[in-house]
C-alpha cells in the first residue's frame, strides 16, 4: 500500500535537486571570471589571493607582558558585578593595574 503525500515530496525533492544542479553549473561558469577579476584588482596578484590569515605582530617582551596583564585584568573583571567593576576601575585609575587585579580577585572570592 502506498501512503498519501509521498508523490508530492518526491516531486519537490527532484525540483530542489534540479535547482542545485542549475546553480552549480552557473557557479562553474562564473568562477573563472571572478578569479581573473580578483587577481587583477589585488596588488599581489595570484599569490595575494592564496595567502590566508594575518601577519603575526612582532612584540617586545614589555609589550607581551603588558598584554598578559591586560588579559588578566579583563578576565578578573568578567565575573564581577557592575558595582564591583566600577570599584576596580577606580583603583586601576589611581593605583595601577596590579592593585586593581588584586582587588578584583579579592572581590570575586567573596
Amino acid at each position: 500500500m502506498r501512503r498519501r503525500g509521498y508523490g508530492s515530496i518526491t516531486r519537490e525533492l527532484k525540483l530542489i535537486r534540479r535547482s542545485f544542479i542549475t546553480l552549480a553549473k552557473a557557479f562553474d561558469r562564473l568562477g573563472p571570471a571572478l578569479g581573473q577579476g580578483s587577481a587583477r584588482s589585488s596588488s599581489g596578484g595570484a599569490a595575494a589571493v592564496e595567502k590566508t590569515g594575518r601577519r603575526r605582530p612582532k612584540l617586545s617582551s614589555a609589550q607581551r607582558a603588558a598584554l598578559k596583564l591586560q588579559g588578566r585584568y579583563m578576565g578578573t573583571m568578567r565575573g564581577l558585578k557592575a558595582r564591583d567593576q566600577a570599584r576596580v576601575k577606580a583603583i586601576r585609575k589611581t593605583k595601577g593595574i596590579r592593585p586593581a587585579i588584586a582587588e578584583a580577585r579579592r572581590l570575586a572570592a567573596r
